[in-house]
């Protein structure tokens, strides 16, 4: 694998300066892919197949390599995702896949409402799977350094899964990273999880909704979901909510929750079985509010995005027969990078170690900012509103 990197670093620093030094490096760190695939079990016929025939995509390293000039806001997001479309598409399959549906909830725990709500944010409901292909994608990304070993057990579990289910090389289209067929699962993923559901000796999740149905199934399952358990809910907070207890690390029992004055979003008292839950505001105080349970965490193990996860959990519910969000997620700017940089470098003076600035908000940059926030009196719900960066003096 050192070996790899170093034809990798090599094959970034070369640049366009020097198209074919490019091109030789990238045969170097060919041939040695095809070595480790050799070693991995992989058919030489198979490798032939692909890495003999593989391209490099110039494109696929502008996407990996791009960083969003804007943080996209919950309302940008949540928005574009939760459609009347997706809702009304939803449920249409819903009862289409009636009879499969209620095998798979009996058999992986995983209610269909779940299931379609997967399919509809990762593919449209299979109406757009991508089209780039996957080997060339896979190549490409190992033989760049910035994620080379990722990308080279992925390429392997590819070439494994060709030579077992004797799939065309063209026909493995997917994602720019790789991901594939109507729940994109990863080469990886596919590996492990995929079932051929429909009997016909093959797990095959481009063109079978029954086998890529059951592997997702299979593989939130896998993944810990939580019978009988949804993944969360939409809340109402009561006034003057401190927001001491906030996101994943701050979980409690509903029993306390409770005690808080939170309630469900129509003002009802929340039920309190002997579950734990965090509470999360993705746009901020005057944004909604959601409690996340369990199977909210099982969610972000399939995508690590509090967005994602709230999304997939309101879309469920929607197609379920739920309402709309009691509270819209309120129209927000997007805050550019740099902005963001300027905001931690900011907390960093003041003496609320944040890290360094890279214009992410992850966990540690929210609990400095929301520490910052309680110190100067502002609502301390770790989001960064204007009033914030005012506060910070940045314009």
């Amino acid at each position: 694998m050192k070996t790899l990197l170093t034809i990798a670093s090599a094959l970034l620093v070369s640049g366009v300066s020097s198209l074919s030094a490019t091109a030789n490096e990238f045969d170097r760190c060919v041939a040695s892919l095809k070595e480790q695939a050799t070693q991995a079990g992989v058919s030489q016929t198979t490798i032939e197949q692909t890495l003999g025939q593989v391209k490099y995509v110039t494109r696929v390293i502008e996407l990996d390599k791009k960083q969003p000039e804007f943080s996209q806001t919950f309302d940008n997001y949540f928005t574009k995702r939760v459609t009347d479309w997706r809702v009304k598409e939803g449920r249409r399959l819903l009862k289409e896949h009636r009879v499969l549906l209620k095998q798979l909830q009996q058999e992986y725990g995983v209610p269909p409402q779940y299931l379609m709500a997967f399919w509809g944010l990762e593919t449209n409901f299979g109406s757009y799977k991508g089209k780039m292909p996957v080997i060339d994608s896979l190549t490409t990304l190992a033989c760049d350094p910035r994620r080379s070993s990722y990308f080279t057990g992925e390429l392997i579990q590819a070439l494994k899964l060709k030579q077992a289910y004797q799939f065309d090389t063209k026909d493995m289209v997917g994602s720019w990273a790789g991901a594939m067929g109507h729940t994109q699962f990863m080469p990886s993923a596919y590996a492990k999880y995929a079932i051929d559901a429909d009997g016909d000796g093959k797990a095959d999740l481009w063109n079978s909704t029954t086998d890529a149905l059951t592997s997702a199934a299979n593989f939130l399952n896998q993944l810990g979901w939580v019978r009988n358990e949804r993944w969360g809910r939409e809340v109402r907070l009561p006034a003057n909510y401190d927001f001491s207890q906030l996101g994943r690390k701050q979980a409690q029992p509903l029993t306390q929750w409770a005690t808080t004055g939170i309630t469900q979003a129509n003002g009802q008292p929340l039920a309190t079985p002997d579950m734990q839950a965090s509470l999360y505001v993705p746009a901020g105080h005057t944004g909604p509010a959601f409690l996340g349970y369990s199977n909210f965490d099982v969610i972000m193990r399939w995508n690590r995005s509090e967005f994602y996860a709230i999304a997939v959990g309101n879309l469920a519910d929607r197609i379920n027969g739920g309402a709309p969000l009691t509270v819209a997620p309120p129209k927000q700017d997007n805050i550019s990078r740099e902005r963001l940089k300027q905001l931690q470098s900011a907390l960093n003076d003041k003496g609320f170690d944040v890290g360094k600035p890279d214009g992410v908000l992850g966990t540690n940059s929210r609990a400095g900012l929301q520490a910052y926030q309680r110190s100067v009196g502002l609502i301390a719900d770790g989001f960064p509103s204007e009033q914030t960066f005012k506060s910070l003096g940045i314009q």
